[in-house]
């Protein structure tokens, strides 16, 4: 995990980080809205799937089926406590906290779609806004990248990464895929670019042949 910032290019680290959270109250209102839109898209694929293994599953597989769908409706739940920041604690444990995010990533998003997860995530704490802020981040990142980034199955893998280094931390989605041209265009940017200035950070994105990654950069006074 040392490694992280160091991957970067050093004029990512040295940019400006986005300006105040205290900005429009229309600016977080469309954060909010698109929160929710993003959260109804990931129980789009919750459902597709649930449709593409009870439409295979034979009488003697029903049973299985209905076990595999009560598992991911369990996990969408875990994820959706997670993102809805309905805790009352000041602080939260990044590792911990994190931890949890892509076990429910997993069981409701990316197992079902035959994507596996990887995860390193560093120790330490965090004000818990923050916290809640960058999970939607990277759920969004991870929904994005479970949708567009493998039309071929085979081997395919999303990594999360979380650590602190050089007074920022360091949060990067990462997938073997095929490689997005503008893995931050789209409908899905005004989310992100509104979840990242709430909080002081930048978004830095790479793609190529290898997949695409996307590191978000948030300095430790935000």
């Amino acid at each position: 995990m040392s490694g992280i910032g160091a991957r970067l290019n050093d004029d990512v680290v040295r940019s400006q980080f986005v300006a105040s959270p205290d900005g429009p109250s229309r600016d977080w209102e469309l954060v909010l809205r698109e929160s929710h839109h993003r959260m109804k898209n990931t129980l789009t694929l919750l459902g597709a799937s649930v449709r593409r293994d009870f439409t295979r599953a034979g009488a003697g597989d029903m049973s299985m089926a209905v076990d595999r769908f009560e598992r991911r409706i369990v996990a969408f739940g875990r994820l959706y406590q997670l993102l809805s920041d309905g805790d009352d604690r000041s602080t939260v444990e990044v590792e911990e906290f994190f931890e949890n995010l892509c076990g429910a990533l997993s069981g409701a998003v990316l197992e079902p779609a035959g994507i596996r997860c990887e995860a390193a995530i560093g120790s330490g704490t965090l004000p818990a806004s923050q916290c809640h802020r960058l999970a939607l981040i990277l759920t969004e990142l991870v929904t994005n990248a479970a949708k567009h980034a493998f039309p071929n199955k085979d081997g395919a893998l999303i990594r999360i990464e979380v650590a602190h280094h050089d007074d920022a931390w360091f949060c990067t989605v990462s997938d073997n895929g095929i490689g997005a041209t503008a893995p931050l265009r789209g409908t899905g940017s005004r989310i992100l670019e509104g979840l990242a200035r709430s909080i002081h950070a930048r978004l830095h994105d790479e793609a190529g042949q290898g997949g695409t990654r996307v590191t978000l950069v948030m300095p430790v006074a935000a």
